[in-house]
């Protein structure tokens, strides 16, 4: 792969897009970040993680819940977030972690506006990793042990909290084609299969790149 380069994923909820990424991380031989972006983001920032995990990808909470629990930080680190909202500091902090973890190593990034907070980033791939609806409730109810007769509303429920995180934080359209470099569909090529099609994205874009005859 060319320099650093950095693999982010957005998903739907049942997609399987987080183990799309652990998988891609596994077969590249590179980092994978989902939960662990919190403790790196809570290690540089001051902010206590369990506020991180609490916030995790969620609609923004109250004014008064940010103000009691704004102060909720150890060490000097946080100093530089006191004076704005904690959902806006959570945000910044883990702006901080991605961005810092793109410019030291090759990874793969779920969720957490990655493609946004990467989209300057001259060695960025983004990836939407989607699933039709039936497909997603197959998977919600094997895998996430989600009861068949609430999977429907489940999924609907989470991909609305994952827009309204996304559009609130990002200023553009979560699942919108334009903020992705490619769309991959689980329910049609498996999870293996999606692996497999962005490793491939990732080697044609890097011999694009390096003016190399693309190899079929």
């Amino acid at each position: 792969m060319a320099g650093n380069t950095v693999i982010t994923i957005g998903r739907q909820f049942g997609s399987g897009g987080r183990y799309v990424g652990r998988l891609l991380a596994e077969k590249l031989g590179i980092p994978f970040y989902d939960k662990e972006l919190l403790s790196e983001a809570a290690r540089y920032s001051g902010i206590c993680e369990e506020i991180f995990e609490d916030h995790d990808e969620k609609p923004t909470r109250s004014l008064l819940f940010s103000l009691v629990t704004g102060m909720q930080m150890h060490g000097d680190a946080g100093s530089i977030y006191m004076d704005m909202p904690l959902n806006h500091k959570i945000f910044l902090a883990q702006f901080d972690a991605i961005r810092r973890l793109a410019d030291e190593q090759s990874c793969v990034i779920v969720g957490r506006c990655g493609d946004y907070v990467l989209r300057d980033h001259p060695n960025a791939v983004s990836v939407f990793v989607k699933a039709g609806l039936e497909d997603k409730v197959e998977r919600a109810v094997k895998y996430y042990g989600v009861d068949p007769l609430k999977a429907e509303d489940v999924i609907r429920k989470a991909d609305r909290q994952r827009a309204s995180y996304y559009n609130y934080f990002a200023t553009s359209t979560w699942g919108d084609v334009d903020n992705y470099d490619l769309c991959v569909d689980t329910g049609k090529l498996g999870v293996e299969g999606a692996v497999e099609l962005i490793c491939r994205y990732v080697e044609i874009r890097d011999q694009v790149l390096s003016g190399k005859k693309i190899t079929l």
